[in-house]
């Protein structure tokens, strides 16, 4: 499935180009040195960019799929699944599968919470989520959705940042991804920078 071009007029810079670096001789390791892993680029997302990849990703569903409802993925999933399903007119729903939920430590793998919606039995139904990296949560949500007795399911995600294909996506990228709403949050009535991406 091809990425999204952006409108004409228009024009996104995805990621950073990596600098030329200039020749030179690797420096030697010792025995119990390890070479680390590169940084990857960030990738800020704003509201207008946000919105222009949903457009478009519900454009390149449309062209190939005519799926009978939406179901987004809890929880950054449920704010590109609800633009789509307003886009393509279908009705939307949500279901949780998640890495953090309920938990103090982020999991190794995710875990479904609660059950898949009823509504999906006998329906053709697209799953989005914000992005997809290793497919971990994907292949849950697809796994919990079949179960629920679909007739046939699809998957579109904003931006795929890993080696599993969804059925679409916008935007491919290897940057790490901050989303306009996860950016900043509120604490004691202020929004300040989301101190997870302290570090980016």
């Amino acid at each position: 499935m091809s990425a999204f071009r952006p409108p004409r007029g228009l024009s996104f810079t995805w990621r950073a180009m990596p600098k030329k670096k200039t020749p030179s001789r690797a420096p030697k390791l010792s025995p119990a040195a390890k070479p680390s892993r590169a940084a990857k680029e960030v990738f800020n997302v704003d509201w207008p960019l946000f919105g222009e990849l949903s457009r478009a990703l519900a454009l390149l569903v449309a062209r190939d799929y005519d799926p009978e409802l939406v179901v987004g993925v809890a929880t950054a999933g449920v704010v590109p699944g609800a633009v789509v399903a307003a886009i393509l007119d279908r009705p939307f729903h949500s279901m949780l599968v998640s890495r953090r939920y309920s938990t103090a430590r982020i999991r190794k793998t995710p875990a479904v919470f609660g059950a898949a919606p009823a509504e999906v039995r006998n329906k053709r139904v697209l799953i989005v989520d914000e992005t997809c990296d290793s497919g971990d949560t994907m292949r849950l949500a697809i796994a919990a959705i079949t179960n629920a007795g679909a007739a046939d399911v699809r998957t579109a995600v904003s931006f795929r940042t890993g080696e599993f294909a969804p059925d679409f996506h916008a935007l491919q990228t290897e940057s790490t991804i901050v989303l306009p709403w996860d950016r900043e949050i509120l604490v004691g009535g202020e929004l300040v920078s989301n101190s997870k991406y302290d570090a980016e």
